[in-house]
C-alpha cells in the first residue's frame, strides 16, 4: 500500500550552493498524489514543481527542478532518497527558497525526521516501475545501466585519483530499511580543488567541513574524517536512489552506476521511458512491495551519529 506521513515535519538550513537559508516542511498528501515542491516564497505565478525526471535540468553537481514557469528547486537528491528510503509516496514539500538545505550533506536528518514523525498507510497499491530490458547510457568513461531485477538494487562503482577516496565498490539490495541503515549518514564529498573552483564560479557558498567531506590527495580535511571507509561510494548510492525516484515511483530493477552522477542517471530515465518495451508501470502486490526501500523501516537501525 502507498503511505504518506501522518504528519507535517520542519527542517532549517542553508542551501549548498546558494548559500541561502531554507525552511522546508513536508506535509502529507492524499494517496496517487505523488511528491511536489511548493516554492511558498512565490507569490505570482506557478509555484508548483513536480518531483518529476523531465523537468530536471541537468547538472553534475546537483539535481535541480524547474517548471514551465521558470520556478526551480535545487540539490533535491538528498530528501529525494529519503522519501524513496522511508517509503514514502505521497507528499507535498513545501519551502521558502530555491534550495532544499543541505543539513550535513547527508539524508539522516531527513530519515530520522520522517521516522520520528511516523507514515500512514493508504488505501491504494504502490505503482512502480519494472524494467523489462536492459538500458544503457554512457558518456566519456561513465556509464549507467538499468537492468531487470523483481526488486530495486543499486550497483556502484567509483575510482579517483585522490588516494583518500581511489577506488570503491558496492551492491546493496535496497528492501528492509537497508537505505537508514546502510546508506542515510553518508556525506557529499568533493576535493579541495574543487571548492575553490566551484566558489569562484559562485557556488557551494553554503558549503563547509560541516556539510561535506573534503578531501586533498590522501588526506581528509573534514574533522573526524570519514564515517564509512567507503563513505564516498555509499553517498553516490544514496544519489542515485534520490535520483531515480523521480520517475515517479519505486524502480524494479538492478542500477549499475560507473564513475556516473546526477545527470547521467536523469539521462538514463529518460532513454528508459523513451525506449519503448523497456519498463513497464506496474500496481505491486503486497509481496512486491515487501522488496521496495522503505519498507521495515526501525529507529534503532538509524546510525547514531553526532
Amino acid at each position: 500500500m502507498q503511505h504518506t506521513l501522518k504528519s507535517s515535519v520542519m527542517f532549517k538550513g542553508t542551501g549548498l550552493h546558494s548559500g541561502r537559508p531554507a525552511t522546508m516542511v513536508l506535509c502529507p498528501a492524499a494517496a496517487g498524489y505523488g511528491i511536489w515542491f511548493k516554492r511558498t516564497d512565490i507569490e505570482l505565478g506557478d509555484a508548483m514543481i513536480p518531483a518529476a525526471y523531465d523537468v530536471v535540468e541537468r547538472s553534475p553537481l546537483c539535481t535541480r527542478l524547474v517548471n514551465d514557469a521558470g520556478v526551480s528547486v535545487s540539490t533535491v537528491e538528498h530528501i529525494m532518497a529519503a522519501l524513496a528510503g522511508c517509503g514514502v509516496h505521497n507528499a507535498l514539500i513545501e519551502i521558502d527558497g530555491p534550495e532544499v538545505p543541505i543539513m550535513d550533506g547527508s539524508s539522516i536528518a531527513f530519515v530520522r525526521g520522517i521516522v520520528a514523525c511516523g507514515v500512514r498507510q493508504q488505501a491504494a497499491p504502490v505503482l512502480a516501475y519494472e524494467i523489462v530490458e536492459p538500458v544503457t547510457v554512457e558518456r566519456e568513461g561513465a556509464k549507467a545501466t538499468l537492468l531487470p531485477s523483481d526488486r530495486q538494487e543499486i550497483e556502484f562503482h567509483i575510482d579517483f585519483d585522490d588516494k583518500a577516496i581511489g577506488k570503491q565498490s558496492m551492491t546493496l539490495d535496497m528492501h528492509n530499511g537497508t537505505f537508514a541503515r546502510e546508506l542515510c549518514d553518508s556525506r557529499t564529498f568533493c576535493r579541495r580543488a574543487d571548492v575553490e573552483a566551484m566558489r569562484a564560479n559562485g557556488l557551494a557558498l553554503g558549503g563547509s567541513l560541516d556539510n561535506a567531506v573534503v578531501v586533498q590527495d590522501d588526506e581528509v580535511l573534514t574533522p573526524g574524517g570519514f564515517r564509512h571507509k567507503d563513505e564516498a561510494v555509499r553517498h553516490k548510492m544514496l544519489d542515485a536512489l534520490g535520483d531515480l525516484y523521480l520517475a515517479g515511483g519505486p524502480i524494479l530493477g538492478r542500477y549499475v552506476g560507473e564513475k556516473s552522477g546526477h545527470a547521467m542517471t536523469n539521462t538514463l530515465l529518460r532513454k528508459l521511458f523513451e525506449t519503448p518495451g523497456a519498463v513497464r508501470p506496474v500496481l505491486c502486490t503486497p509481496e512486491q512491495a515487501a522488496r521496495l526501500p522503505g519498507y521495515g523501516v526501525v529507529w534503532a537501525e538509524i546510525p547514531q551519529v553526532a
